[in-house]
């Protein structure tokens, strides 16, 4: 291995340091197909057909007496993260004519080759005391080669399924060219009670809806949680005063505190900036809603937009330059963008409906948002500029989107109609394939994605 991190509570990122697949961009819509023919392993890009890639992942080995579950629980994690993506598909176990006892055993290929895998990874867990190690190699079966390095990890037993996760982002990163995601995590509002009385409280979990923390006590309502960008700290909007008002809370500490607190006004919807000093936020006073900055530091606050329409739900770009943000300044809710410093913003919305909660992608490439229109509510994407818009979902009511780290992947709430209608974690590629609802312990709404782990 030549490669070594060493992975305590709070762990090290690992970016892989080989891409040795490229995938291309049709239209700027993803559906990736496995190509067939031998020659190194790549994903190239079909318009409107999706394979799956099949990968082969047998149970990672136990080097020791200590390692043995832990060697099962990773191997089906990485199996599920990969599978998940709707990129890749698992052969079964028992589809397997070679047994892998030893991680440095020389593989069979020909074996691997007759059931179709076209990737293979193996693995090998040890545990001793308070130290788990995980390394594993990934393989291209048709060219028979090793792709790129093998990578070992080193952590507590409580970080296990962090290894699984960077396992699996380095995997997929090395077959699609794209960013990890999966070691990352998701603050929502965890919901219990009747439709009409929910109790509402904060909760975080890993990005797969495992490892679930609470993080307030239903005693408030609180909505629209939001990571800042290192991932220690949440904006949210509770109404513990009776009214809504945004608060900051530090993870690690657990201490909260109110931001903006203006006497008559009413604050909600923040946002961080991409520098973590500043907040974006709505503000209404007197029957109406601007948005306005906040500096964390000195607590100075500065007006962003004055105008007798209501302005809200502002997203920074990526670089911080600009703010996505929605009105209904021409009679309905509509995106808009200005500059970071404030002032009049230009449309970029120009479909049939009303959009809402824009959110710029981490990439930069594209804004998310929800939209309603005839009836029915839509997870949907667009270019900066308002084109190329694309309607990802459609039901009863969608809405809320938040993006995954590499910005290939939007989460974002579903309800279902009626009085016994639930409110659920829903997850969708930018494509508008791979519909998957996140399992959660109840009803839940608000996702905001962290940034990858550090």
């Amino acid at each position: 291995m030549t490669l070594i991190k060493t992975l305590s509570p709070v762990l090290a990122p690992v970016l892989a340091p080989v891409l040795a697949v490229a995938i291309a961009l049709l239209s700027g819509v993803f559906a990736p197909a496995v190509a067939q023919e031998r020659g190194p392993l790549r994903i190239t890009i079909t318009d409107g057909v999706i394979e799956p890639l099949p990968f082969a992942v047998p149970a990672f080995v136990a080097e020791n007496g200590a390692g043995a579950q832990y060697a099962a629980d990773i191997t089906r994690v990485v199996a599920a993260d990969l599978a998940g993506t709707g990129l890749f598909r698992e052969i079964p176990a028992e589809a397997h004519i070679a047994q892998v006892s030893s991680f440095d055993a020389p593989v069979s290929f020909p074996d691997w080759q007759a059931i179709n895998a076209q990737a293979l990874i193996v693995g090998a867990v040890s545990a001793s005391g308070d130290q788990i190690v995980v390394k594993f190699r990934l393989f291209d079966v048709f060219s028979g080669q090793q792709m790129g390095e093998g990578l070992q990890f080193a952590g507590t037993p409580g970080t296990w399924r962090r290894m699984a996760h960077k396992v699996a982002d380095a995997v997929y990163s090395r077959i699609t060219g794209e960013g990890p995601y999966f070691d990352s995590r998701v603050v929502y509002v965890a919901e219990s009670g009747p439709k009409n009385q929910r109790v509402k409280r904060l909760a975080v979990m890993d990005y797969d809806g495992a490892n679930v923390a609470y993080l307030t006590d239903g005693a408030a309502i609180v909505l629209a949680p939001r990571f800042s960008p290192t991932g220690n700290q949440i904006l949210y909007t509770s109404y513990e005063s009776g009214f809504p008002q945004i608060y900051l809370m530090d993870i690690g500490s657990m201490q909260v505190r109110a931001l903006a607190q203006t006497d008559g006004t009413m604050t909600f919807a923040p946002r961080f900036a991409p520098d973590g000093r500043t907040v974006v936020f709505s503000l209404a006073r007197g029957g109406n809603s601007d948005i306005y900055a906040l500096d964390i530091g000195s607590g100075q606050v500065r007006q962003l937009t004055n105008a007798p329409s209501i302005e809200t739900a502002p997203s920074f770009s990526p670089d911080g330059s600009q703010i996505v943000f929605e009105s209904d300044r021409s009679g309905n809710q509509q995106l808009y963008i200005m500059p970071a410093s404030g002032g009049e913003g230009r449309r970029i919305s120009n479909g049939p409906g009303r959009y809402g909660t824009p959110v710029w992608s981490p990439q930069g490439d594209y804004i998310a948002f929800t939209k309603q229109n005839a009836g029915r509510f839509h997870i949907g994407v667009m270019r900066t500029d308002g084109s190329e818009e694309r309607l990802l979902t459609a039901s009863f009511l969608d809405e809320g989107p938040t993006w995954a780290p590499n910005g290939r992947v939007i989460m974002f709430m579903r309800e279902s109609a009626g009085e016994s209608g639930q409110s659920a974690l829903f997850s969708v590629d930018i494509s508008g394939r791979n519909l998957r609802q996140i399992a959660t312990e109840g009803p839940a709404s608000d996702p905001a994605w962290s940034p990858l782990l550090p």
